[in-house]
């Protein structure tokens, strides 16, 4: 009876090994193990030839799908390259555009941790011949050669399918580069449902491909400058893709909100300046569907769109009006359907609105000068609610600047009595400082003015002000700065500045 028992369960146990070695070997879908997601740093497969539109093959199965997947992606390439949208097949509901977020609860990698950029320099300067032919790409300025010695490579951060990274050309041009992540989202998620490492490299290059030819089309001073690109063999991959381009700092919304009221209006207006480029650009209109400020950098206190992976031209086709649906998190608007069976202004429209909950809100009223708050008030709630285009709303942020920079905005302010200055002209106090905000320097109080009589004005509102001194630097609307102080016991010779030292309060 015993041996019988131990008989039973043996071969249960041995039907249970073969069905699940079974289920391994045939399940459908599957590759060999060799074909599995490489861990980072591993060497991965050698895939199919990279950046060619590939054959779709025959049947169904995870290999089709992602075959189509990259001419889908390809023809996408080809159309900005040839400067049209996609025709929209007739009588077809629309599709709401794909608004993706990036992958905010990731926890940061720090520098460290980071590989640098991937493969090594090949020794020509341009593309593969097939590839630089097929998308018709202007000659670089820079290319292979020139990322080839490169220095003080740093991780500056990563996406869904890009990593960034901060290196020095020849000891002097500090440059980005930007390349497919490989242990990013898109390739990791590809990979684990396809498991084919080369074609979902190629998936994810088109989207850099897409980017690449974008900021060669969109030239405006609020658009990254493109430098050039590299082909280059990596990780057993022929002709990975590495773009070159201008260099910014990270927009840090903590960081903007403890600037001056100056700096911050200019952020707004090159976005808006940008925003009515886009609306009117030679593409057409163009929407930026993953629209954060992580999308943008400043470059010498001037605003610029950095990422246009997921920028797009397709304007939404409708039947009705309730196809012209926009959702936001805090409100949703319902544009109306013209007769040409578009939604008016549906790619500008979105742009402006999300420059409201990103930008607007925060940056254009606070702080700014008592007698433009109206307008700027204005402003936020025109755009909050979408009464105004983007024509209107430049127009208007166009005069806020004009009446800043001219000064007739001190027009409207009730001026208060003026005490009484002695002028001392080639002196500085070097000391004596008090602190206000905004403030320009974070240990003193120096402010911007527009002449001497206002910096009287904020002498006069401050108790703790006794005395100011204006330099000769100016800010980028041509303002004076000054240098606002509590006392003047110490006063010192410089030929560059003139200090007014407060006589009777």
């Amino acid at each position: 009876m015993r041996r019988r028992k131990t008989a039973v369960a043996a071969g249960c146990c041995l039907a249970f090994l073969l069905g699940t070695l079974l289920n391994l070997l045939f399940v459908p879908g599957s590759e060999p193990a060799a074909a599995a997601a490489p861990r980072r740093g591993a060497p991965p497969p050698r895939p199919a030839p990279p950046l060619h539109p590939p054959e779709e093959e025959g049947g169904g199965g995870g290999r089709a799908a992602l075959a189509r997947q990259i001419r889908e992606r390809y023809e996408e390439v080809l159309r900005y390259r040839q400067h049209r949208a996609a025709a929209a097949a007739a009588g077809r509901r629309p599709l709401r555009p794909r608004e993706r977020r990036l992958m905010d609860l990731a926890p940061p990698r720090t520098s460290a941790e980071q590989p640098g950029p991937r493969g090594r320099a090949a020794a020509g300067g341009g593309p593969r011949a097939g590839t630089s032919a097929e998308l018709s790409l202007e000659p670089p300025l820079l290319g292979c050669r020139d990322i080839r010695n490169v220095s003080g490579v740093q991780y500056l951060g990563s996406g869904y399918t890009k990593a960034v990274y901060k290196a020095v050309l020849n000891r002097t041009l500090a440059v980005a580069l930007k390349a497919v992540d490989f242990g990013g989202h898109d390739i990791a998620h590809c990979v684990r449902q396809f498991a084919a490492l080369g074609d979902c490299y190629r998936l994810a290059a088109y989207k850099v491909v897409k980017e690449m030819i974008l900021l060669q089309r969109l030239r405006h001073a609020n658009v990254l400058q493109l430098y050039g690109y590299c082909y280059q063999d990596s990780n057993d991959i022929p002709d990975t893709l590495t773009t070159i381009t201008e260099l910014g700092s990270p927009l840090e919304m903590i960081q903007l909100l403890q600037t001056s009221w100056e700096d911050r209006f200019r952020i707004c207006l090159s976005l808006v300046r940008l925003l009515h480029y886009l609306a009117h650009s030679p593409l057409g209109s163009v929407t930026l569907l993953d629209f954060r400020p992580r999308q943008f950098v400043i470059v010498d206190g001037e605003l610029k769109v950095t990422d246009l992976d997921d920028a797009s031209i397709e304007e939404s086709s409708c039947t009705s009006n309730s196809d012209c649906f926009m959702e936001f998190p805090a409100r949703n608007f319902t544009l109306p359907c013209s007769v040409e069976g578009r939604c008016e202004s549906m790619n500008e429209k979105r742009n402006l609105y999300n420059a409201y909950r990103f930008f607007f809100t925060y940056l254009l009223p606070h702080s700014a000068p008592s007698s433009l708050r109206p307008l700027l008030d204005k402003i936020v709630n025109a755009t909050g609610e979408l009464h105004w285009g983007i024509d209107e709303t430049a127009a208007q942020l166009e005069r806020v600047l004009n009446l800043y920079k001219s000064g007739e905005y001190l027009q409207n302010t009730t001026r208060m009595p003026k005490a009484e200055y002695r002028r001392v002209p080639e002196a500085f106090i070097p000391d004596e400082n008090y602190r206000c905000w905004p403030s320009y320097h974070h240990k003193g109080c120096l402010l911007s003015v527009f002449d001497v009589n206002e910096a009287i004005e904020i002498c006069n509102s401050y108790s703790q002000c006794k005395a100011f001194v204006l330099t000769n630097q100016t800010t980028w609307t041509g303002r004076q700065l000054v240098f606002f102080k509590m006392a003047s016991n110490h006063i010192m010779p410089d030929p560059d500045k003139i200090t007014y030292v407060k006589v009777t309060d």
